[in-house]
């Protein structure tokens, strides 16, 4: 189960750079305007750019009490595509963030200025878990192409709300100019590195000998650009890491493991060591007959009936204070509650587990959603997320029922083809988790349908998701009402079929279960699926296919391909033709196995009926760039046997219409 991860809060907050003394101007200020900023027109080292940031700056300060962060912001619009720059987002974590001080203006091309002064709004971005992202948004009055648009704000953090901070350095446009301070927290050691480098434009942070401010300039930064099924962004972008220690930092790498081991493992023993409590739990839920692993699935189910607060919407108010619990100190009191975090659910699990007579290990691991961890930088804050390692049959299952609707004897995606330390009293060592074989997560559709003499394709789609597939779906829905969930499974399906279609869900699908497939049921009708070719008609054989189409189009390749887990893709298909319609011609089959993937097609007809069989399966975790050539051959085969028409011949009263 993944921990809020603070870090995480400076991502959203780069949009800006500091001010060299750490003395933000009063919110009532501005930065003079040059003459050669109202005339620009281009900007050369970003040819073709719609806007660029003349000027970016971040003024942090971490004091423990009243962290504050000042943001100052100024874009040059280029383009009439530019102009939508001038509807601003500030994201942040409403939990622990608020934003203060919010001034805009426009300034023309002439000079003139148009002061903002309209309402800023609040849109909700995400909700993960018990985090609860959202923005203020606002749009800036009157910009043309030539404008400047420029704004400042402030985050206040929570009190005692100190956490590593981070300086992004590349954003979604071209930065001709950014400045960059922290104050840093006083009361831990801290230090900084840049995992992806510096950009050419940039000098290295150093710290003030009489201030310990430490400053940063950068000039022109390129756009960062992003590709489909990248990396995550914030691994590969240009940033500059700031890591507090309060256990201070050691020269060797193993020894600062060993330390955060012996202290973390302390303190997940305190929260699991009620033997007597768990030895009775557990009674009430295995039989002394059952194998080991029914015994193991029956406390993992039991352990995902209990009350997962981290995955209830965040309230505000005084609905927040009238829900307020106790969390719970150890797992005895998790028991008697019946309620508890996600992190906490899985360490419930390991004491359970243990009562049942299991050699089980808490893992403190890295997600891969948002960083790839590095033990190098010795920041134990980049293991965020807790899992459990439990020897069955001699071999090493991991298990994460604090993780809401994973399916027993898989992980989350994103605690899957991870490094973690398992923990024990002498500081422990370091494990990988396994990645789930793409059988176990499974789309599968099945259609039954009836093409008329208008071309209308008409009938009942079910479709089964089941492993990562299901718990991804549960997981993003969970909050939502019945319409919404509808209104998603239906949006979902339409975006798979490549035509406009009309699509109602039928069924009430299990959104509760970890471990059973998700199904849902559809009325499905497509007009004009098929087309007129002289005496004959064309069927596609690509029902499902639009996911497909558009993957990997580009020849060139910068970054590594990434999958968030592998997957299989199974179609079933059954056309009725209408009386007297006859299939004169299908495709050949199509069967190419690459290893890592693969894909499948087969097309019968006969009786009037058209039968399609599709299978695409994809094994892959990580693919280099080099190796792109390759991945982008495979799917430009899946795009061209996509393409592939069925040959009808029409009965004789629809061959005259």
């Amino acid at each position: 189960m993944s921990y809020l991860r603070p870090i995480l809060l400076l991502a959203f907050a780069l949009l800006a750079s500091s001010l060299l003394l750490l003395c933000p101007v009063r919110s009532d200020e501005w930065q003079p305007v040059t003459p050669e900023e109202l005339k620009m027109t281009s900007e050369p080292k970003a040819p073709g750019a719609p806007a660029i940031f003349l000027y970016r700056q971040v003024d942090r300060k971490d004091l423990g009490r009243g962290n504050t962060e000042y943001n100052y912001v100024r874009i040059k619009i280029l383009t009439e595509e530019g102009r939508k720059y001038a509807n601003i987002e500030i994201p942040y974590l409403r939990q622990q963030v608020a934003i203060n001080g919010i001034r805009a203006r426009t300034i023309r091309p002439d000079g003139s200025i148009a002061n903002f002064d309209g309402q800023v709004y609040e849109q909700m971005l995400e909700k993960t878990g018990n985090r609860k992202i959202v923005a203020k948004t606002f749009t800036v009055p009157d910009v043309q192409v030539g404008s400047i648009v420029e704004y400042h704000f402030n985050y206040d953090f929570q009190d005692g709300y100190v956490f590593n901070s981070e300086w992004i350095l590349s954003a979604g446009l071209f930065t001709k100019k950014a400045l960059f301070t922290l104050k840093p927290y006083d009361r831990f050691p801290v230090r900084w590195s840049w995992p992806a480098g510096l950009p050419e434009g940039a000098s290295k942070p150093e710290q003030g000998t009489h201030d310990g401010i430490v400053r940063m300039t950068a000039r022109d930064v390129p756009a960062f650009q992003e590709e489909e099924y990248m990396p995550p962004e914030n691994e590969l972008k240009f940033r500059v890491n700031f890591v507090y220690n309060e256990m201070g930092f050691e020269e060797k790498e193993d020894k600062y493991w060993e330390k955060f081991g012996k202290k973390e493992y302390h303190r997940v023993d305190g929260f699991v060591s009620h033997g007597k409590a768990m030895e009775e739990a557990v009674g009430t839920i295995i039989s002394p007959s059952d194998a080991p692993i029914t015994k193991l699935q029956k406390i993992y189910d039991r352990c995902q009936q209990v009350r997962n607060l981290s995955y209830e919407p965040y309230k505000a108010g005084a609905e927040e204070k009238r829900d307020k619990f106790k969390m719970p100190d150890n797992v005895e009191e998790l028991w008697k509650a019946g309620y508890g975090s996600g992190n906490d659910i899985t360490w419930l699990f390991l004491g359970l587990a243990r009562a049942a007579g299991f050699e089980a290990y808490p893992v403190m691991v890295a997600s891969r959603s948002e960083y790839f961890f590095n033990p190098k930088r010795m920041d134990s804050h980049e293991l965020e997320a807790n899992l459990v390692v439990v020897k069955v049959d001699g071999k090493d299952a991991f298990y994460d029922p604090g993780s809401a609707f994973t399916p027993f004897g898989l992980l989350p995606w994103y605690e899957s083809g991870v490094q973690g330390r398992r923990l024990d009293k002498d500081g422990g060592s370091w494990i990988e988790t396994p990645l789930a074989p793409s059988a176990a997560s499974r789309i599968e559709r099945k259609a039954e349908l009836k093409l008329d003499d208008e071309g209308e394709l008409a009938g009942k789609v079910t479709v089964r998701y089941s492993g990562l597939e299901a718990s991804s779906l549960r997981r993003a829905e969970r909050n939502q009402d019945e319409a919404g969930r509808k209104k998603s499974l239906e949006d979902r399906l339409k975006q798979n079929i490549p035509a406009s279609a009309e699509i109602e869900l039928k069924n009430t699908p299990d959104w509760k279960s970890s471990n059973q497939p998700l199904v849902a049921e559809f009325d499905v009708k497509i007009p004009g699926w098929v087309t007129g070719a002289g005496k004959h008609v064309l069927l596609p054989t690509g029902l499902f296919t639009a996911a497909e189409k558009h993957m990997f189009e580009h020849a060139s390749r910068t970054f590594p391909v990434i999958f968030d887990y592998t997957y299989q893709k199974v179609d079933d298909i059954t056309i009725s033709l209408p009386t007297g319609w006859q299939v004169s011609s299908t495709p050949k089959p199509v069967d190419k196995d690459a290893q890592a993937v693969a894909y499948k097609l087969s097309v019968d007809g006969a009786n009037s009926t058209v039968h399609l069989q599709r299978t695409l399966r994809n094994d892959l975790y990580m693919v280099s760039a080099d190796k792109y050539p390759a991945l982008r051959s495979f799917y430009q085969l899946v795009r061209s046997a996509d393409d592939q028409q069925v040959v009808l011949q029409p009965g004789a009263a629809a061959a005259k219409n």
